[in-house]
């Protein structure tokens, strides 16, 4: 079945708005057309404790990316775009099939060029029977007025938030990432407020990743001064060690993994600023067994 969506006729679902006809083949900067395009499925245990468990989180990753991050550890597919594309009712049926597997929550990794689909995807699914948690997994570059539409949809979100200076947006191809992740941050807190659990599992609220990056920890006191002074305990922070090079790249700086004094002083500052509601990682988690990969296995 073909799905012709009016909201791909011209297409502003993220803040790029390139005003592309995806229902005719016309191409944005992400690059996707009007069909789903997922590059796996499985139950994932790498999460934060409270999304994955002893079970795991349902994730799907769907290929593209609006972003473009140039040291993208699921370049496979955001970059490369590997993947395949399936139905509606495929996307609808693999929620289903993950709830079936055992899944904590349904955790829709990077979903925002396909937010009309998944939408109807979701309905689909939940009428079929879908009652586990939905998780939005985005990199914070979203449309407010996209957000909004997938309101009582999302139970979690799980936004990045990647840089305080807009400068920094270099590394993604943006200018403007600060001024648009905090908007969208304020909307996804709009809608799901404060932590809720289930035993020690997340049910619904927000949890805030910042992948700390080599040579930048005075950006990243900024940005967790700002979530902590705006929204104290009432969200989730998720400081993360895992970013490892997978090619050179043009901005040496880039070229080297953090050190264990930049992030212990980053997590220091965090704890002497009154952060407690936080995640933090392992050095351990500077390895390349942390970079997923999409082998190309059959999802139809």
């Amino acid at each position: 079945m073909i799905y012709m969506k009016e909201e791909l006729n011209s297409c502003t679902l993220c803040p790029r708005e390139c005003k592309v006809n995806r229902n005719n083949k016309e191409l944005g900067f992400c690059r996707a057309s009007n069909k789903i395009k997922i590059g796996g499925y499985h139950l994932h245990m790498w999460e934060e404790p409270i999304l994955s468990s002893d079970k795991g989180s349902g994730t799907i990753f769907f290929s593209y990316c609006n972003l473009g991050c140039i040291y993208c550890q699921n370049y496979q597919i955001s970059h490369i775009c590997k993947g395949e594309e399936i139905s509606i009712e495929r996307f609808s049926n693999i929620c289903l099939e993950l709830q079936e597997m055992g899944a904590n929550n349904i955790n829709l990794v990077t979903p925002t060029h396909y937010i009309p689909l998944i939408k109807e995807g979701l309905i689909l699914a939940k009428k079929q029977g879908l009652t586990i948690p939905i998780v939005y997994n985005t990199s914070g570059y979203e449309k407010v007025s996209s957000l909004k539409s997938l309101e009582g949809l999302i139970d979690i979100y799980l936004p990045d938030f990647k840089y305080y200076d807009n400068n920094l947006g270099k590394y993604s191809n943006v200018s403007n990432y600060y001024d648009i992740a905090t908007k969208a941050i304020e909307e996804m807190y709009r809608q799901v407020g404060k932590p809720k659990y289930n035993n020690e599992l997340l049910i619904k609220g927000l949890i805030v990743r910042h992948l700390v990056l080599p040579g930048h920890i005075e950006d990243s006191k900024k940005i967790i001064k700002y979530l902590y002074t705006k929204y104290h305990d009432n969200i989730i922070l998720s400081i993360m060690n895992q970013y490892t090079p997978i090619k050179e790249l043009k901005y040496k700086e880039l070229n080297r993994r953090v050190t264990v004094q930049e992030y212990n002083e980053l997590i220091d500052y965090a704890y002497d600023l009154g952060v407690r509601n936080c995640f933090t990682q392992e050095e351990e988690s500077q390895s390349d067994s942390f970079i997923p990969n999409f082998k190309g296995d059959s999802i139809i």
